[in-house]
């Protein structure tokens, strides 16, 4: 590039911004973190008004030496990002004082609400699930199923079954994101439960996801299927029953089946394997059922660019984290015919996912 030319060098300042605002991305991930771990988002949301930084500070377990500057310096960083946001105190407009409130997005990242996403986001930046992403370029050149395989030692699922730490966190993960996924579901695409006599829950996890299930069809009888030392403390209740085993194995025989963001861990061929087995399961005595799945669609419309990024940072995640991947209409098509079955319709409603059934 010429750098003679006063333009030339204009782009490669901007460029440089932007190459230096990639790499410290992590900052803004690292920032909610210690958001959420202070409790600023409850702190707020407790004051019941707009807070300023002196009172914000005044509220927050802070040592004596951090203050109001260094405060100022987090919020600012989560205001300029969404987190947050800065408004009026004095509604009159006698005041120009500014106080931090919620957003849409904070508002995600209470503790005492059924909605929140403060498990999930906890999860994904805990360390040990932070550390495979230091090994990606070193898996590049080696041959373990994952990064995080690299980094541990252990795949995954292996590994949270020996560190009960690990295994919590996921378990409080995925219920915590089950819990807006099924009020999505049940608001945009209720009509999937209809008239079904029993459902099982494949990688249920502690069951969050089918107890809404069955508490919104009580004559509903739902299975939440999972590894044994997941629902090893979960308790059977009403139409809600845990069932600890191997989905590559077996699958619980069931009008339907539901797979919520579970084959996305897999690579194509164990794909193929848990829809056979799943097959099985709604075919049995004559039946004829259906396999109802939540995942990713690569490159179905979404009409929103934030969902579109949200599906391709998942597919690095699945990558690193797992040996699964997000897979487009094509792909899904391909391991669905692979199984068995003949036909599926897609029900795009889901934000950056959507629900799929699948039939034999």
């Amino acid at each position: 590039m010429d750098l003679s030319n006063g333009e030339s060098v204009s782009e490669l300042i901007q460029a440089q911004a932007d190459v230096l605002n990639h790499a410290m991305s992590f900052i803004k991930s690292m920032s909610l973190k210690c958001a959420l771990e202070l409790g600023i988002p409850d702190i707020i949301q407790s004051h019941g008004k707009p807070m300023t930084l002196s009172e914000l500070a005044a509220a927050l377990p802070l040592h004596p030496a951090r203050g109001d500057h260094s405060v100022h310096r987090l919020m600012r960083v989560l205001v300029h990002t969404g987190i947050f946001a800065l408004q009026k105190v004095d509604e009159t407009g006698h005041d120009q004082e500014e106080g931090y409130v919620l957003t849409h997005a904070s508002r995600l990242l209470l503790k005492d609400t059924s909605l929140s996403c403060r498990p999930f986001i906890l999860g994904i930046l805990d360390p040990d699930l932070t550390k495979p992403w230091h090994f990606m370029s070193t898996w590049f050149q080696n041959d373990d199923p994952a990064p995080f395989k690299t980094a541990h030692g252990r795949a995954l699922y292996d590994y949270a079954g020996h560190e009960p730490r690990i295994n919590l966190i996921l378990n409080e993960a995925m219920a915590s994101d089950s819990q807006l996924a099924i009020k999505a579901v049940i608001s945009k695409c209720k009509g999937v439960f209809e008239g079904l006599q029993s459902l099982a829950d494949v990688g249920g996890g502690t069951g969050t996801m089918a107890a809404a299930i069955a508490q919104e069809f009580p004559t509903l009888e739902c299975i939440v299927f999972d590894l044994p030392h997941v629902v090893a403390h979960s308790q059977d209740r009403d139409n809600l029953k845990f069932l600890g085993g191997d989905m590559f194995e077996a699958v619980p025989p069931a009008d339907a089946i539901l797979l919520k963001w579970i084959l996305h861990n897999w690579n194509d061929a164990e794909c193929v394997k848990i829809l056979k087995r799943c097959k099985e399961a709604i075919t049995r005595n004559g039946k004829i059922g259906k396999v109802i799945i939540m995942d990713i669609i690569m490159g179905h419309d979404t009409g929103d660019k934030r969902s579109v990024e949200t599906q391709l940072l998942c597919d690095m995640a699945m990558m690193v984290v797992v040996q699964g991947q997000e897979r487009n209409e094509k792909e899904w098509a391909k391991i669905f015919s692979e199984a068995g079955f003949s036909h599926y319709k897609i029900y795009p409603k889901l934000g950056f996912r959507s629900l799929l059934e699948v039939y034999p």
